[in-house]
Parts: C-alpha cells; structure tokens; sequence
C-alpha cells in the first residue's frame, strides 16, 4: 500500500519528501508525477514506505499540516480505477427514449 499527499508545492522535489517522510519510517519509494505537456508536477505524490504502521503514522502526523506554504492532504492512497471505454453502453440504453 502507499500513501496519497496531495495539495503539495509546485516546487518539492523526491528529496524533500523523502526527507519530510523518513522521519516516520523507512521510505521505500516516492512518487511525483509529472504533467506530460507542461514537464510541472502535478501538485501530488505517492509514498511507500516499510511497514504499515509507519505509514499510519506519516498520515497522522501530517494529514492537515502546513509544509511548505500549503496545507497537506495525506492518506492511504487508493487503488488505481481502470479506464476503460465504458460510456459507450450509457447512449445505446438511452437512445429510445423521447424528451
């Protein structure tokens, strides 16, 4: 599992988080996805660290704090949802219908 930190700064980096987030634990991996057409981060993060406890701590500690001018949302992130062309059957079911 990993955690969700979103509302983050524009300008942190890994090593920022890495170093915020080491104080609970062990940091196995840090997230920071980048916007593909601007080359900016996109304002969240995703951290893994070794044990479930120290996660759980990282979020309580830091869930609502204000860390570099913002304040953090911080939880345990959620699976990733799959996209698929799902919208397709919503028309179909709804093309008989009159207005």
């Amino acid at each position: 599992m990993s955690i969700y930190i979103g509302n983050l700064s524009y300008d942190v980096t890994q090593d920022d988080l890495t170093q915020t987030f080491a104080e609970y634990g062990t940091v196995k991996r840090v997230q920071l996805p980048i916007n593909r057409e601007t080359g900016r981060m996109r304002g969240f993060a995703f951290v893994e660290m070794d044990t479930d406890a120290e996660e759980s701590a990282a979020i309580e500690a830091l869930d609502g704090a204000e860390w570099m001018g913002r304040d953090l949302k911080v939880n345990k992130a959620r699976p990733r949802e799959e996209r698929g062309s799902s919208g397709g059957s919503w028309g179909r079911e709804n093309s008989s219908r009159r207005y």
